[in-house]
């Protein structure tokens, strides 16, 4: 795996299609859509505080014909930014999304709070050797997997995210 691959990332994951979850920061849905076609009998929940990348991502969902995706327009750097009832999920993507935060706890707070004991977070970040990708706010799998660990995660295992980018599985505790 070359360059990120969703689906190839995703399939490294333990679904089942009736999971709930969330997608933190989902752009025009390069992983929302992926996970919900995965959820079958599930949801996704794709924010982002972008209106424009909400309304990308509406069009795409009407074209894959999705109707087990919820669309939420919020800042996920504010508390219970995300609207979601607590520990309702079973998975919350964070991915190409804690480079781009001003408050990277905020962020994996919000996660934390939404999951289930037992729940999942998956991390997806640029690497910080990568020769490609934004300049600034890149964070280390090491920062990722301290600031994690700050707030009680325990880190399952990597995942393979390709030569850009590094993946990290966390549990909730139970």
């Amino acid at each position: 795996m070359e360059f990120l691959n969703p689906e190839q990332v995703l399939n490294q994951l333990e679904l089942s299609e009736s999971m709930l979850a969330a997608d933190f920061g989902c752009g025009a849905g390069g992983w929302a859509i992926p996970l919900a076609k995965k959820l079958r009998t599930g949801k996704v929940y794709a924010i982002d505080i972008q209106e424009e990348a909400l309304s990308a991502l509406r069009t795409k969902i009407d074209t894959a014909r999705l109707n087990n995706l919820k669309l939420i327009r919020a800042d996920l750097e504010q508390g219970v930014g995300s609207s979601i009832q607590a520990n309702l999920l079973d998975l919350v993507l964070e991915t190409n999304l804690l480079f781009q935060a001003n408050d990277k706890k905020k962020v994996v707070e919000e996660a934390k709070r939404v999951l289930k004991q037992g729940g999942e977070l998956l991390v997806v970040d640029w690497k910080p050797q990568a020769k490609m990708g934004p300049e600034g706010g890149r964070i280390s799998p090491s920062e990722v997997e301290e600031l994690a660990k700050s707030l009680g995660f325990v880190l399952d295992r990597e995942i393979e995210a390709g030569s850009h980018h590094y993946g990290l599985l966390f549990k909730k505790p139970r």
